[in-house]
């Protein structure tokens, strides 16, 4: 079997590190890149033959079209596209700064939109490849204080799933991971944005409290399964549209699911009401 090529963004850490470790020790070739490619390099120092580092900000046009270039030169072209690059900011709504907030949509959403779009042409081409998208168990269900970075998720993974259905009929695929909370170090990395309000103490203050007590027990997912769990799912001979990872995600993205189908039910009534009579069959969707 040939070897795959992966470009993995925010490879520096977390999932995106244990994935590179994961798939590099299985015999395919990484592009391990990320802001600072210190951590990356020594990992490609261990991969001579298979891996490469590369110095990527997924937010700058010209880092993005160089990785992609630098990858095609020394491996021939991307099988694989990992948008794992993302940051994240806590505080309420009201309380966050409109700087943070709008850096966070660039990395996590349109950073990973516009590397997609760099990538695609050489997948079309080929007519193969594959894009994950990692968005999070906050890309469907949404919770106080972290509201713009689930805002960001969730804007990913709607434009992932029209993504897949582009793509597909042209023998590409596309697939969102929905990890839950993993022990990559991101309670050491998530940073509190803007001022706290007093009305918000009970909610997003609450959570902005509890983060200074998280410790890496209170995470339940390991993150090298989580690369197991990737890898197989990119590999799988139908791959999956939605993979959720961790047994919190499962229970969360379960709880969601769940309101969501009781609202929709309970409203059937309501919608059908608004319709102009009998103009539902002729309905273009």
């Amino acid at each position: 079997m040939s070897r795959k090529t992966w470009l993995i963004t925010g490879a520096s850490s977390g999932l995106g590190k244990a994935l590179a470790e994961h798939v590099l020790a299985h015999g395919d070739n990484v592009v391990a890149t990320a802001s600072s490619t210190q951590a990356t390099t020594e990992l490609a120092a261990r991969y001579p033959e298979t891996a490469l580092a590369v110095k990527l900000d997924v937010t700058d046009a010209e880092d993005r079209v160089a990785a992609v270039r630098a990858t095609e030169e020394r491996f021939g072209g991307i099988d694989i596209l990992v948008n794992n690059a993302a940051i994240d900011f806590v505080g309420a709504l009201e309380e966050q700064e409109e700087s943070d907030y709008r850096r966070l949509f660039e990395v996590n959403f349109f950073g990973a939109v516009a590397l997609t779009r760099v990538v695609l042409p050489g997948m079309r081409g080929r007519r193969s490849g594959t894009i994950v998208n990692v968005s999070s168990m906050d890309g469907l269900a949404s919770l106080p204080a972290n509201g713009y970075y689930s805002a960001s998720k969730f804007a990913l993974e709607g434009f992932t799933e029209a993504l897949w259905q582009e793509i597909e009929p042209i023998g590409l695929h596309a697939m969102i991971i929905q990890p839950g909370s993993f022990r990559t170090g991101i309670e050491n990395r998530t940073k509190v944005s803007g001022e706290a309000i007093a009305d918000y103490a009970d909610t997003a203050g609450a959570f902005r409290a509890m983060m200074s007590s998280l410790t890496p027990e209170m995470f339940p997912g390991d993150p090298e399964r989580a690369a197991e769990a990737i890898h197989q799912a990119v590999n799988a001979p139908q791959p999956a549209h939605w993979v959720v990872l961790g047994s919190d995600a499962q229970r969360r993205i379960g709880v969601k699911l769940d309101q969501l189908r009781a609202a929709f039910e309970a409203g059937r009534e309501l919608a059908f009401s608004t319709d102009f009579p009998g103009a539902a069959e002729n309905a273009v969707l």
